[in-house]
């Protein structure tokens, strides 16, 4: 059996188990995702029922003999972001790509560095549709789903701002003759690549992304698609 001591984490999800106990679902930066057994959380005087939310800098400390580990203590460190309305939509969201794209065990430092910023650029007045993308980009290359943003698939030419490309989920861009229907602008996809996004740009980034998270996850779609 192995033990975890204040591990800097945040829950992800939670769901009942048995009559007064949670499995949490947490994102923690030096073990990935981890899914522990809160005894007891769900009762009224438990010391934990109002630490173990989404967004909280937490400590976490557990005992781990199988995949399910026990959680032994928790620690809030910091004040949650604020986030409300749209901001607390895309906290949710990001929660649950993580939920789906993360598997268990997989130390993901560098993800959970950028989701901390994330979910604090959040409850400012930073776009939130911009920072989505750059996150959903990072995630896929760290995952091994890397994008090719700034050269064509089939012959390696540059993507050029003025042009159309058809980007295919698993491969990248093909230069298509002009704009259509499933289409995205070279600039556009220059502009995520050097994560420098214009306005303009956010519709055709958006559906983009949407396709190849969409091809990746297969055929269960996000549920958090439907709040946009």
């Amino acid at each position: 059996m192995s033990r975890v001591l204040l591990e800097p984490a945040y829950v992800l999800h939670q769901r009942s188990f048995r009559e007064t106990s949670l499995i949490v679902e947490s994102f923690t930066r030096d073990h990935g995702r981890v899914a522990v057994v809160a005894r007891g959380a769900k009762s009224a005087r438990s010391r934990w029922r109002n630490v173990l939310q989404p967004f909280r800098p937490l400590l976490l400390s557990w005992n781990q003999k199988t995949e399910l580990g026990t959680l032994t203590a928790v620690d809030q460190v910091a004040s949650p972001p604020a986030l409300q309305a749209q901001s607390l939509y895309c906290g949710l969201y990001l929660n649950e790509l993580l939920m789906r794209f993360l598997h268990r065990g997989d130390p993901q430092s560098e993800v959970f560095e950028r989701y901390r910023h994330v979910l604090i650029e959040l409850a400012s007045t930073v776009a939130p549709q911009s920072l989505l993308r750059v996150f959903e980009k990072h995630l896929l290359e760290a995952i091994g789903y890397a994008m090719l943003l700034d050269r064509e698939c089939k012959n390696a030419e540059p993507v050029q701002e003025q042009h159309w490309y058809e980007y295919i989920p698993d491969r990248g861009p093909v230069r298509r003759a002009g704009p259509g229907k499933g289409l995205i602008s070279g600039n556009a996809l220059l502009g995520l690549q050097s994560e420098q996004l214009e306005k303009d740009h956010l519709p055709e980034l958006r559906s983009l992304m949407r396709r190849v998270i969409g091809y990746h996850l297969g055929d269960k779609p996000l549920a958090s698609w439907s709040l946009f």
